[in-house]
């Protein structure tokens, strides 16, 4: 049995005709770069996040720069990130013109320790991005209590956390801004690229606006220097058909992820927990055990699609050698990167796929706990 790490086509083939029809009509009326469609997405995704406003953009990278830009943080600032989270997260501070600092792991909830937060903080820092990791909420309160006090600015990047809730609220829309990533393989995913800034902030949602689209708002009267960050229709139609089956597809997800945890509770894995804030969307199920190579050969053998994420740390890239970090510098994130293993996970598994999965991880000779 072959099971791949995530089927698109099989989620396609659930609501082909409401995503054929949405795609003929942008192409009918040729509104293919912002236009009407996106503003019927963004007024929809709003209205499911909370917020006041959401501006559509081309992906969750711009989303996340945009965000931290309107935000007034830049050249000579410092914004707070989790060592444990893909590159984009950093990297999008680097190209608003920030510096990110790290803060490592939490060992139970993978996403950024709040403990560590308050010794990261110097002078020079202006805003913190908990990331909301694998599709559970990081830990807010203990955020918006340090940056209260601090005076900074709270970003929140729900990327991989469409739909999830900390303590009964939706992510995205609860700190000054929120940026969402629609990649293909997300729990809202578009059929390309394509990303969005949620807030409740009037000025950030125009200065968002303005930033995406070369800094205007009427045509070819440009009050900044922008960029051309812009979501095309046809991507923005697809979104907004999937949007109505989201809350649908993460309680599959949910379902899948028990099902997971009780079919491997005797295996020695160590399994993802959701925290009692949290309400988990499972955008990933990921495992931990010291023997992840020979696990992920196993499966891969087996027909079994895997992931991991993230091999490599971010302060350990190539990209930030200039910031002068080391292996060691945060343990519990690299102790994560050599033991993580994401198995398949979309809403169209079958239980027979789950039960084939978790019977392959079992059966792994020399697989130890962490």
């Amino acid at each position: 049995m072959t099971i791949p790490f995530v089927d698109l086509q099989a989620q396609y083939k659930t609501i082909k005709d409401e995503i054929d029809a949405a795609i003929k009509r942008v192409v009918e009326t040729a509104a293919f770069t912002l236009g009407r469609e996106v503003e019927t997405f963004e007024a929809a995704f709003a209205e499911y996040t909370d917020a006041r406003f959401c501006v559509g953009v081309n992906s969750g990278t711009a989303a996340i720069q945009l965000a931290v830009t309107a935000c007034g943080i830049g050249a000579g600032d410092e914004v707070i990130v989790p060592a444990n989270s893909f590159f984009a997260t950093a990297e999008a501070v680097s190209t608003a013109g920030a510096t990110p600092v790290f803060v490592d792991a939490d060992p139970v909830s993978y996403t950024i320790d709040v403990g560590k937060i308050e010794a990261a903080i110097t002078e020079r820092t202006r805003a913190i991005i908990p990331v909301h990791l694998y599709g559970q909420a990081a830990d807010l309160d203990p955020v918006f209590e340090i940056a209260t006090r601090h005076n900074l600015v709270v970003i929140e990047d729900a990327a991989q956390a469409h739909g999830s809730l900390y303590k009964g609220r939706k992510v995205g829309a609860l700190g000054r801004a929120g940026c969402f990533s629609f990649y293909p393989g997300k729990n809202l995913g578009a059929y390309g690229e394509g990303g969005a800034v949620v807030t409740n902030d009037a000025d950030v949602a125009r200065r968002v606006r303005l930033l995406r689209d070369h800094g205007s708002e009427r045509k070819y009267t440009h009050e900044i220097v922008g960029y051309n960050f812009r979501l095309e229709g046809i991507q923005a139609a697809v979104l907004d058909v999937k949007l109505k089956h989201l809350d649908g597809w993460n309680d599959l997800r949910r379902r899948h992820a028990a099902r997971y945890t009780k079919l491997l509770a005797d295996a020695e894995l160590a399994l993802p927990r959701e925290m009692p804030y949290a309400r988990h969307v499972y955008h990933l199920y990921v495992v931990q055990t010291n023997e992840r190579d020979a696990l992920q050969k196993t499966l891969t053998e087996a027909g079994i699609g895997t992931g991991i994420h993230y091999p490599v740390p971010i302060h350990l890239q190539p990209a930030y050698r200039s910031l002068g970090h080391k292996a060691g510098d945060f343990p519990e994130t690299e102790r994560q990167a050599a033991s993580v293993l994401s198995l398949p996970m979309f809403p169209e598994l079958t239980e027979t796929q789950i039960a084939h999965v978790a019977k392959a991880c079992t059966r792994t000779v020399h697989v130890a706990s962490v």
